[in-house]
């Protein structure tokens, strides 16, 4: 398949999953039991100065792409769209899902918020047309520091759960599942949902493979 044939599925798979991050936010912020760790920020931040969470989300999303300038990371389609999509999604969802009642149910919403933004990160990440804001910066500080990449994320997720806990936003059992449970799912879903930008040409019968 050539590369201009996948381009519609790479779109449509990227905004789709775009769309399902924003809804597994909302899941987990109307769980009331933790939301993912840039999360915590978010909602803090929300709190303190009266905004939406999803305007939030956009905000320090596009001051995160400006951190990629000293750190010369190029963003792409995607990139874009992350900033401005998924905080869209996450406010029209949040003004129409209504907080479950029972413990039974909003554990429920909690790990489908988890499992939910498994596939959708895998599904952005797998069509290849440019790294979330977030993720770039874990990226290009690792390359510009040298340091690993368990540190460099590490450090930068404790930083912003302790500034979003003190500023207001919900630290629970759900964030340290999140957390746990995200790099192995993602891990299982990417390859199937990875869309690269061209195949390799099929030889021709009794033909030799073409090189790699």
């Amino acid at each position: 398949m050539r590369s201009g044939r996948r381009l519609p599925r790479r779109l449509v798979q990227l905004y789709l999953g775009l769309v399902l991050y924003g809804a597994s936010m909302a899941l987990l912020v109307r769980s009331g039991l933790g939301v993912m760790p840039w999360d915590v920020l978010h909602q803090g931040l929300a709190r303190q100065i009266g905004w939406s969470m999803g305007a939030v989300t956009i905000a320090v999303g596009a001051l995160v792409l400006l951190a990629w300038i000293p750190l010369r990371e190029r963003p792409g389609l995607g990139t874009v769209s992350n900033v401005l999509v998924i905080g869209l999604v996450l406010d029209a969802v949040l003004a129409v899902l209504e907080a479950p009642s029972s413990l039974a149910a909003r554990i429920a919403f909690a790990v489908a918020g988890v499992v939910l933004n498994a596939v959708a990160t895998a599904a952005y990440v797998g069509v290849q047309l440019g790294p979330g804001p977030r993720d770039g910066l874990m990226t290009g500080l690792v390359r510009r520091t040298g340091r690993s990449v368990r540190l460099v994320r590490t450090s930068i997720e404790v930083a912003v759960v302790a500034t979003g806990w003190l500023l207001g936003g919900t630290l629970g059992v759900a964030t340290v599942v999140y957390a746990l449970a995200i790099g192995p799912l993602v891990q299982v879903l990417l390859p199937p949902l990875t869309v690269s930008p061209a195949a390799r040409p099929t030889p021709p019968a009794g033909g030799p493979a073409p090189r790699g």
